[in-house]
């Protein structure tokens, strides 16, 4: 099924513009608002709120692979989902090269980001201390941040790897941009295969909840650190007590605060 003249041979239905049109826009909507809300009464909560120091061990290897992982899906979503077909086959890039690009490296992606998140929810699980720490909404963002990882996964397997195959380029892509051209095609995702709905689904739920957990801290990229200057530590040596060798104690402190 493609698009043609910004139509789809299916027929849209009042349940087709709810879960397409009215709910994208409003999980944005929350989005957007929730993160000015959040920056303006919670600065100091902005915050990952790591346990680095509470539990390091598993840290160790799920922080890396969950976050590799993450930033090479939200790579492959974005080529995928807001760059059209026609402009990779123009650079030269095929329909099957660009398939089987972005279903490998997408499972190496989505299998790596999965293992991170499987040992941070272990941790914070098995570990007393760390599930101390875990507050509400966290308890919301790790079951749908797990939906939506795995589901997505799901979807490529049964469809992309196991299946015949499924071009989402030609329904969910277009649907996906034409939210924010605010040409909203609702029709284009009611052929789309059901694992695919419910991966956009669970990532609609995902964008509304962002700003009300620790995802805050995404768009707090230390990019500052790299123009800072350096910090410069000197040697301090000790100060000899008072009267010893016939140094008297204000001498002493009197060389030191020269060497500083």
């Amino acid at each position: 099924m493609t698009v043609a003249g910004g139509q789809l041979a299916a027929a849209t239905t009042a349940g087709d513009l709810l879960l397409w049109v009215a709910l994208p826009y409003a999980a944005l909507a929350v989005c957007l608002v929730g993160h000015v809300w959040r920056y303006r009464r919670d600065q100091f909560g902005w915050t990952s709120r790591t346990t680095q120091l509470l539990e390091h061990r598993w840290l160790r290897w799920g922080g890396p692979l969950f976050h590799l992982g993450a930033f090479a899906v939200i790579g492959g979503h974005a080529v995928g989902l807001l760059i059209p077909a026609s402009w990779t086959e123009a650079v030269g890039i095929t329909e099957h090269m660009y398939h089987v690009t972005a279903v490998w490296l997408g499972t190496v992606a989505g299998i790596a980001m999965v293992a991170g998140l499987g040992m941070l929810s272990a941790r914070r699980l098995l570990s007393h201390r760390i599930r101390t720490t875990t507050d509400r909404s966290d308890k919301v963002l790790f079951p749908v941040l797990a939906a939506t990882v795995l589901l997505g996964i799901a979807a490529t397997a049964a469809h992309n790897v196991f299946g015949g195959g499924y071009d989402y380029r030609t329904t969910i892509s277009p649907w996906f941009r034409g939210l924010f051209t605010l040409q909203p095609l609702p029709e284009a995702m009611t052929g789309a295969p059901l694992l695919f709905q419910l991966h956009a689904l669970s990532a609609l739920l995902l964008f509304a909840v962002w700003p009300f957990t620790r995802l805050v801290h995404v768009w707090s990229a230390p990019v500052a650190y790299l123009s800072r200057p350096y910090l410069v530590y000197r040697h301090r040596a000790p100060v000899a007590p008072a009267g010893r060798r016939g140094t008297p104690a204000g001498d002493s402190r009197e060389r030191q605060g020269a060497r500083r």
